[in-house]
């Protein structure tokens, strides 16, 4: 199985989530929090160009001639995200295409929103190949991780299937 950038930000967000979604068990398509940001994602890119561009086993968001954007409806999970278009960038680099990652957080409530840079440094690069690595092979692990209850699994698609 190829590492998308959603299973990299689940391996930050919760390894349970991770093994599950890298095992074909989905069960996004039934989550209201995932619709809101898909509804959020449309509506910011509402006839305009370049934006959702697929590219081998990444789905980015939006490129412009200096950055590959990323858009998400809240700051919560900052490192994740941050792996994720690290992920991105290197596919476009692969390809002969350098940017600067932007993240974009779309929070409610908030006038301003905010914007991380992210760059794709030989470092980076280095930890992203060996996350990789790590993520294959927690994958192919025969169970996933037992649930561990925290406040931010009340919103997770997954939360029925861990805890009832």
């Amino acid at each position: 199985m190829e590492v998308t950038g959603t299973l990299i930000n689940y391996y930050f967000h919760c390894k349970r989530q991770c093994w599950l979604l890298g095992n074909r068990i989905n069960l996004e398509d039934n989550s209201e929090d995932v619709r809101i940001g898909k509804v959020l994602h449309e509506l910011k890119n509402e006839g305009k160009k370049n934006t959702e561009i697929s590219i081998d086993n990444v789905r980015i968001d939006k490129i412009t001639e200096d950055f590959l954007i990323e858009m998400k409806k809240s700051d919560a999970d900052t490192e994740a995200t941050k792996w994720q278009i690290l992920l991105y960038l290197k596919v476009l680099k692969d390809k002969g295409v350098e940017r600067i990652g932007k993240i974009e957080y779309l929070e409610k409530n908030k006038q301003d929103k905010k914007i991380v840079l992210v760059e794709l440094t030989e470092e980076y690069e280095f930890q992203l190949e060996n996350l990789i690595k790590e993520i294959k092979t927690f994958i192919i692990t025969e169970q996933p991780p037992q649930p561990e209850f925290k406040v931010k699994c009340k919103k997770c698609a997954f939360c029925e299937y861990c805890f009832i």
